[in-house]
Formats: C-alpha cells, structure tokens, sequence
C-alpha cells in the first residue's frame, strides 16, 4: 500500500499545478485558501488539480510534513514546492508567479 507521502508525491509530480487547499476552487472553505485560487486563475492557469485537506485528515497531516511547511493552502508547480498564500501573493506582486506558471497558462 502506498503511503501518504507516496500519494502526495504522486500527485505533485504527475499534475503541473496541484494546490492543496480548505475545500474546493469551487467552493473554498478558507480566505487564503480561496486567495490562492485566484491568483492561479489570474496567473492565467485555469485547469489545476485542487486537493481538498478537509477531506482527509491523513493527507492534511501529510501535506504538511510532505513540504515541511506548517500552513495549508500549499502551491506545487511540476512537482516543486512554491508556498502559501502570502508567498503567491508576493510572487504575483512581483510577476514571478505569471512567469513561473506561463507555460502551463498557455497550453
């Protein structure tokens, strides 16, 4: 059987954007977490795979020791670690995120 950490590689590595959020891009269950959705969206991506931690306490548990980062929502770009919602905003702020994320945006 795989482990947490094995399902969350898995899913980091295998989707070019995955955030693991409080509930859905649809329906967020948090301000940061609702925060970093549109920035994604605003960065121009528009398919990203979103995982829901309230859904799971194993994977909310796992995604924290995963990035060794204590704070849900958490951004991966193809497979990579990028941060929380303070660190997308700053990254917005700053047009980093818009470059980081332009490849996928555009596919």
């Amino acid at each position: 059987m795989m482990s947490i950490q094995d399902t969350i590689r898995q899913t980091v590595t295998e989707n070019p954007v995955v955030l693991y959020m409080k509930g859905s891009a649809t329906f967020p269950q948090c301000g940061f977490s609702s925060r970093a959705v549109q920035i994604i969206k605003a960065c121009g991506v528009e398919k990203f795979v979103t995982v829901d931690v309230l859904a799971d306490p194993e994977v909310r548990q796992g995604i924290k020791d995963y990035a060794n980062w204590p704070t849900i929502p958490q951004l991966y770009v193809n497979g990579e670690f990028v941060g929380g919602s303070d660190i997308m905003y700053e990254m917005y702020q700053a047009g980093e995120l818009q470059e980081l994320l332009k490849d996928i945006a555009a596919s």
